[in-house]
């Protein structure tokens, strides 16, 4: 039987990220019950303290362990953590030694959404890939540089450290975790009892680019914010630069450093979010809408949108306009 520990944070904490897991493996055992089968899970609330933890000044939550008193456990869950982040890290941080030295005894430890903040202030994450929240990712990308985040994930797992996605995302964890722990059939099943999607990779599709601006490079936000106003036109790397003035090479350097992304990708990122906008709320076919967004070509438009959101600009309209979910 493996014991999981689902962390009790201090500070504001997303409520479901702990009730989620807690209950999810518990319903595993009755499953398994009801199939004559042995319990898998011993699952537990770990605080750092025995002292309740009141979240949202609503809910509150009773540790049923500290981690003093717990010697070994087999996983470990960090819950979504709210709030600023180096505060909730500056309050936590005294997990962090316990779950290091879990981690060397075996312990596999698993990060909810934003709970990555937190993992990888535990320095486990460094020179590994992870992901969180997508909204959370240029955070993430300034306090953490030595982690390979990967933003558009589900789900990752690096020998037993794992991380989930934004939001709701975390189900499609737990499930991964029941189809490891337990085999393909019991997965299968907890993702018809909770209608949860299953095997799904990518949060792609509900990213929404609003560009990254949060830096000091004054030149390359005014060139953001060109390519922002005049997405419906062609855009070159080689127009940019000569209109601020800087070299090419230079230019774009400078626009990787302050963006995470090249000067190509940034355009392209901007134009696609325009389509999905339009796709959204619009009758206009892929076409018509290629060309509102500054494309000549359909396959590289079709490819693009694909490689930025995961789904077809087909896929993307019949999943999220309306006339087309009504239709």
């Amino acid at each position: 039987m493996k014991h999981i520990s689902v962390l009790v944070p201090r500070g504001d904490a997303a409520l479901g990220t702990i009730e989620g897991p807690f209950k999810f493996f518990l319903f595993v055992n009755d499953f398994l019950a009801a199939m004559g089968r042995a319990p898998a899970f011993d699952v537990q609330l770990v605080g750092m303290t025995a002292d309740p933890q009141k979240y949202s000044g609503v809910f509150t939550v009773v540790p049923d362990v500290t981690i003093q008193d717990l010697k070994k456990t087999d996983l470990i869950i960090i819950p979504a953590v709210n709030g600023d982040r180096d505060s909730v890290i500056e309050m936590n941080k005294s997990f962090f030694p316990w779950i290091i030295e879990q981690h060397e005894r075996g312990a596999e430890v698993a990060s909810l959404c934003v709970g990555a903040f937190l993992l990888a202030a535990t320095g486990m994450l460094n020179g590994k890939s992870c992901t969180t929240h997508w909204m959370s990712a240029p955070d993430f990308k300034n306090m953490f540089p030595e982690v390979n985040l990967m933003d558009n994930r589900i789900i990752t797992d690096e020998n037993g450290v794992y991380t989930s996605g934004g939001a709701n995302t975390f189900w499609n964890l737990l499930v991964y975790l029941v189809e490891k722990y337990i085999d393909r059939q019991m997965a299968i099943y907890t993702t018809k009892f909770f209608m949860i999607e299953i095997d799904r990779n990518t949060q792609s599709p509900f990213i929404m680019f609003t560009g990254q601006k949060e830096h000091e490079d004054e030149e390359v936000r005014k060139a953001q914010e060109f390519i922002e106003r005049s997405f419906q036109d062609k855009i070159t790397v080689d127009q940019l630069s000569e209109m601020f003035a800087i070299g090419r090479r230079s230019f774009e350097r400078r626009f990787k450093k302050a963006t995470s992304n090249s000067v190509v990708e940034y355009i392209q990122r901007v134009k696609i979010e325009a389509a999905k906008k339009s796709f959204e709320v619009s009758r206009k076919n892929v076409t018509e809408l290629m060309y509102e967004v500054g494309y000549t070509d359909t396959k590289a438009f079709r490819s693009t949108f694909k490689k930025i959101t995961g789904l077809s600009p087909n896929e993307y309209r019949n999943k999220y306009n309306k006339s087309q979910i009504s239709a």
